[in-house]
């Protein structure tokens, strides 16, 4: 949940505390969590179609190289374009469940919110989300070909680099894409103006495209458009990505960014400190 909106009422040149951004995030956590379903799905269907975005200029990239001369221009090219699906999601404020849906487990821990809205808020969010990739999956299919701008080998050359890999390593780096998506949404809240969130959404990010780590969401745009380019991509290959890189998502976003940040806020002594982000 970004803060773009959040007024910062912190004196000027004066750093964020760590109580202050987790209670910068908590109260974000808490809208969102109390916000109609009807909101949230139109958020999430628009967090997903936007982040797929990045996989779109992915699959331009390939095509338009004709061939990168080496592995590491192509991972920092498709690492770079792939970045700014989540920048227009981040900034954009919509919901994204590798992104902001993430921190809604801070209030849980707190006691303000129940374990049920947490898992209502994400089931609509991830649903939501996967609409809007699987629609912009379709788009790609029917536009790309027909306008040049991407190849079909080029998403089957996306999908290759996520799917052939056993359910722990698939699991693992769903972990650390979780883990870096949740990270930035920390980051972005400690951010004091909008040139050091773009610059912090854009350079940690593109540390998933650059690997790839599996991203459940970026990841189903491209494994569905290969799927539907006629690549090879079967169902159950997509049902084997989703299932072990959401769960991996899911975990590195709660427990490697949500649990440690708020048990540093706790132990720190920090958690009272609460002068930012309250209404």
């Amino acid at each position: 949940m970004s803060s773009d909106g959040d007024e910062d009422v912190t004196p000027s040149g004066a750093s964020l505390s760590y109580g202050n951004i987790l209670e910068r995030e908590m109260q974000s956590a808490l809208k969102e969590i109390r916000r109609p379903n009807r909101g949230l799905f139109v958020s999430g269907l628009a967090a997903g179609l936007t982040v797929s975005f990045g996989a779109l200029f992915m699959g331009m990239a390939l095509t338009f190289s004709g061939g990168f001369e080496s592995k590491l221009t192509q991972q920092i090219v498709l690492a770079s374009v792939s970045a700014v699906g989540f920048l227009f999601v981040i900034l954009g404020q919509t919901e994204l469940f590798t992104a902001h849906t993430t921190m809604a487990v801070l209030p849980v821990l707190d006691g303000r919110a129940s374990l049920w809205e947490m898992l209502e808020l994400w089931g609509v969010v991830y649903v939501s989300n996967l609409v809007g990739c699987g629609a912009f999956a379709g788009l790609i299919a029917v536009l790309g070909p027909q306008m040049n701008v991407a190849e079909p080998s080029a998403f089957g050359t996306l999908a290759e680099a996520l799917l052939p890999l056993p359910w722990w390593v698939v699991l693992l780096s769903g972990v650390v894409a979780g883990w870096l998506m949740g990270l930035v949404t920390w980051l972005v809240a400690a951010s004091r103006d909008t040139v050091s969130r773009v610059l912090l959404t854009l350079v940690v990010t593109a540390g998933i495209g650059f690997a790839p780590f599996h991203h459940s969401l970026l990841g189903t745009t491209e494994v569905l458009s290969a799927m539907f380019l006629g690549q090879g991509v079967t169902l159950a290959d997509y049902a084997h990505f989703l299932t072990w890189t959401t769960l991996g998502n899911a975990v590195g976003g709660s427990v490697f960014v949500a649990l440690l940040n708020y048990g540093h806020a706790a132990l720190s002594g920090e958690v009272e400190d609460t002068a930012v982000g309250e209404e």
